[in-house]
């Protein structure tokens, strides 16, 4: 009795796999020195699929549902061992569980600054860092490139490969988008998307499908970032002179309500009111240099001067034209012209009424006392 049930005890009657720990994605069932009973009963749950291997070869895969082992549900390991059909003695094969559910949550980031051209700062050293999800969907590639012969495999054992893989992939992507680093944030979600697409054929190489994959966060070296902080605060502020009076004025205010005795609080005082005072007064310089009249370049010695001068201030010269107004049509003609082109008026005459003789500013059209149409 007990040698039988010792021979009992080397066919194996139901193969599953009930303990699938939460980032387990391989599991071998253990078959050492044992042999499967033909006939027996294989339970494969939802998100697993069983994969039976006779001597390193891939033959049957079976996805989630109950069945029962024979010679009609085993047709590739029938043909490797040359079964006839109905053949019932217990078979020697390794069998091994494949998790397929879903692995969220797996980082990626890079370890190392990577780099990239920037059109607004040049090079760039960046991080990135972010998450993604996976799952099997072809366990049999998955055995063949990654698994090998151990015992089991979890998401630890790839976790490095595929963050380096990812990280390659989003460096090629940065580079090809051409988006500038100040807009890196506004495109998160587009560059996720675009990454999922590129990184997608790589995963398949595995056997895995990628569910998923989200950009967090770009990070630009701290000048970098500084100098955009800087552009956003001028961008906020709009008119520097503005801004720059409404600093001398609060300055003012807060030296007014400083209250100091003595002699050396008073010569302090007058210190600081001193330099409050140079800095207003170029405050409002800068406001009325932003408005002063056109300038022109003097023809005497080529110093640019206000356009109202009659005389350089830098030469002394007098300031003269080419061109002048016809005294009769206003019409602009050469400052040595005798005649006007236009109407041939002289020029060195000057404009009369011809009705009451009054005297009349060029370009007059109606006699001002008279009322005459010129």
């Amino acid at each position: 009795m007990g040698l039988f049930n010792f021979i009992k005890s080397q066919f194996i009657e139901v193969i599953e796999w009930t303990d699938m720990a939460k980032n387990e994605l391989v599991y071998r069932f253990p078959v050492e020195n044992k042999e499967i009973k033909m006939g027996a009963q294989l339970t494969v749950r939802e998100s697993q699929m069983a994969v039976f291997i006779n001597e390193g070869q891939i033959a049957d895969v079976f996805s989630a549902g109950r069945y029962q082992l024979t010679t009609e549900n085993l047709p590739v390991l029938t043909k490797l061992k040359s079964w006839k059909y109905g053949f019932d003695s217990p078979f020697k094969a390794e069998v091994y569980f494949v998790s397929t559910k879903q692995f969220t949550n797996q980082k990626w980031g890079t370890s190392r600054p990577v780099m990239m051209r920037d059109q607004d700062f040049g090079l760039l050293r960046i991080r990135a860092f972010g998450i993604f999800s996976y799952r099997v969907n072809d366990p049999a590639i998955f055995l063949k490139e990654l698994f090998g012969t151990s015992s089991s495999f979890t998401t630890e054992d790839i976790q490095e490969q595929l963050s380096k893989m990812t990280v390659s992939s989003l460096s090629d992507l940065l580079a090809e988008s051409q988006i500038p680093a100040l807009d890196f944030s506004m495109n998160y979600d587009e560059l996720s998307m675009q990454g999922k697409q590129k990184l997608q054929p790589k995963f398949n190489k595995f056997g895995f499908e990628l569910s998923s994959f989200f950009i967090e966060n770009i990070s630009l070296p701290d000048d970098v970032e500084k100098a955009m902080d800087k552009r956003t605060t001028m961008g906020v502020l709009g008119d520097m002179s503005k801004f720059t009076q409404y600093q001398t004025a609060e300055a003012i205010r807060d030296a007014a309500k400083n209250e100091g005795g003595g002699l050396a609080s008073a010569g302090a005082g007058i210190g600081v009111g001193s330099a409050i005072g140079k800095a207003m007064s170029g405050a409002f310089n800068q406001e009325n240099n932003v408005t002063d009249k056109p300038m022109i370049i003097c023809p005497n010695c080529g110093k640019q001067i206000k356009a109202s001068s009659k005389f350089c201030p830098e030469c002394g010269g007098k300031v003269i034209t080419d061109k002048k107004h016809c005294i009769k049509c206003n019409a602009e003609i050469k400052s040595t012209a005798k005649f006007c082109p236009e109407c041939g008026a002289k020029q060195d005459e000057k404009l009369k009424c011809p009705k009451c003789g009054t005297e009349l500013k060029p370009g007059a059209k109606f006699c001002p006392e008279c009322g005459n149409k010129m």
